[in-house]
């Protein structure tokens, strides 16, 4: 992986938990959040008591290389999200210039325990769809816009081998968003439903609160039976 093709965009706690449709009880749960990137959540949940393992490739780069990159990327996607304002629901996040600062404030929190969190086993290089982890080890897996959208860089069967191996390491699963980055529900989603389905593993699309990009308004649920 080279640092000049990771694009590190990350969501703050609040959004998390809105995205996720997490409780007071999801919280206190064994968490591990995939392709976390340079969110805030395990900054923050940490900083809470609670207990959470972020992976992603990305992890392999220090806090001042990602510092960088954010930057440059920062100064990439703005201009983007200007000329595609239509695409997003500006109620939450009421503008451009909030979403900017809603970001940077996120990734902040995220470069002020990046250290931190690497020492004490928060942030581990990894990336689906292998995961160096015991069977059960999580009781709750968040996969943040990673599965589904990237599905013109990531193979259906990339798709159904990331989820049952998130099965094998977790009782339960949420996927967000299950649009592809053309703003379509991606062509994978019914096929991974189907094939999950037939290897006795429990899948079923939930309603969420978040709303930001136009569309994406469920995730997917899956435990294994």
């Amino acid at each position: 992986m080279e640092l000049k093709n990771i694009v590190p965009w990350g969501r703050s706690f609040e959004e998390y938990k809105e995205i996720f449709s997490l409780t007071e009880m999801d919280l206190k749960k064994s968490i591990l959040g995939c392709g976390d990137g340079p969110a805030s959540f395990n900054a923050e949940l940490s900083a809470q008591g609670g207990k959470v393992v972020s992976i992603d490739p990305c992890y392999i780069f220090t806090a001042a290389q990602l510092r960088s990159r954010i930057a440059e990327v920062y100064d990439e996607i703005m201009p983007q999200t200007r000329l595609n304002e239509e695409k997003y629901i500006w109620e939450s996040i009421p503008s451009v210039d909030a979403l900017g600062k809603i970001r940077m404030s996120a990734m902040e929190k995220f470069l002020s325990d990046y250290e931190k969190g690497k020492e004490e086993g928060r942030y581990i290089e990894a990336s689906l769809p292998a995961v160096n982890f015991q069977e059960n080890q999580f009781e709750l897996a968040l996969c943040s816009h990673y599965l589904f959208l990237y599905s013109e860089h990531v193979s259906l069967e990339e798709h159904i081998k990331s989820l049952v191996e998130l099965c094998r390491v977790a009782k339960e699963i949420r996927v967000y968003p299950l649009l592809a980055l053309n703003g379509d529900i991606s062509p994978h989603l019914s096929m991974v439903m189907s094939e999950l389905k037939s290897l006795n593993i429990s899948v079923s699309l939930v309603g969420t609160k978040y709303q930001f990009q136009k569309g994406a308004t469920q995730m997917l649920v899956v435990k294994s039976v």
